[in-house]
């Protein structure tokens, strides 16, 4: 499948290298958060990774929500459970990091799986700056950036329908929200899910930001040209 290498699988069991994680990021999600970076003090695999790996070994359902509880490092294993409505990801250290609720009909058709995979983690790993950026200008706030801090909180999926497999997201911009409290924000990203031209779901990524500062047009520049040129010299 589609993330098969950016895992390992040992039984029950789930581990991940900074490398998988970081070529996750830049090659699948074209994320560049410089969290997923292999050398980050603050080391973290992806929210999206995680996602893409649930729904490869217990497939796609109708609803599903995921909250995120614990960053995932290199040195964590994560133990999967048994299937069930309600599946929680602990640690071997008892901790957990991941809960996920998936009813309704569920499929485990590769295609299926791989586009909702592709398109979800294309579409959130573009959250910044595409999104976020102008939703930060608009409250006169920017994140930190000696200290970027924007944190995957919990996402939710609602399908329709489980026969089509060419699934596209689009930014629902009515129900998209950012809500900030002093230094503290909340993101609410709505999004629809479109397949053969029929809208057949609708889903929410909710993020926290924190760090927040009086919004500086020109410092903003220049952490989206950073940002950008991060990925110029990857893809390079």
């Amino acid at each position: 499948m589609l993330i098969d290498q950016y895992y390992h699988k040992d039984n029950d069991q789930l581990t991940f290298t900074r490398q998988q994680a970081s070529d996750f990021a830049k090659q699948i999600a074209d994320d560049f958060n410089p969290l997923h970076d292999i050398v980050s003090k603050r080391f973290c695999v992806p929210g999206d990774l995680l996602f893409a790996v649930v729904l490869a070994q217990y497939g796609a359902s109708k609803h599903m929500r995921f909250t995120f509880s614990g960053m995932v490092t290199d040195e964590v294993t994560l133990l999967l459970p048994e299937e069930s409505a309600l599946l929680t990801l602990n640690g071997s250290n008892d901790k957990e990091y991941v809960s996920i609720e998936h009813t309704g009909d569920n499929s485990t058709n590769a295609a299926l799986i791989d586009n909702l995979t592709q398109s979800y983690v294309t579409f959130s790993g573009h959250t910044f700056p595409h999104i976020l950026i102008p939703l930060m200008e608009k409250k006169g706030v920017m994140i930190n950036p000696a200290r970027p801090m924007v944190m995957y909180q919990s996402m939710l999926i609602d399908l329709e329908r489980l026969d089509l497999v060419d699934v596209e997201l689009e930014l629902d911009k009515e129900k998209t929200t950012f809500d900030c409290n002093g230094k503290r924000g909340n993101v609410c990203l709505a999004f629809n899910l479109i397949a053969s031209g029929e809208t057949i779901g609708r889903g929410e990524k909710h993020m926290v930001v924190s760090g927040l500062k009086p919004f500086e047009k020109e410092v903003v520049d220049g952490v989206i040209a950073e940002y950008d040129q991060w990925k110029k010299d990857y893809h390079r």
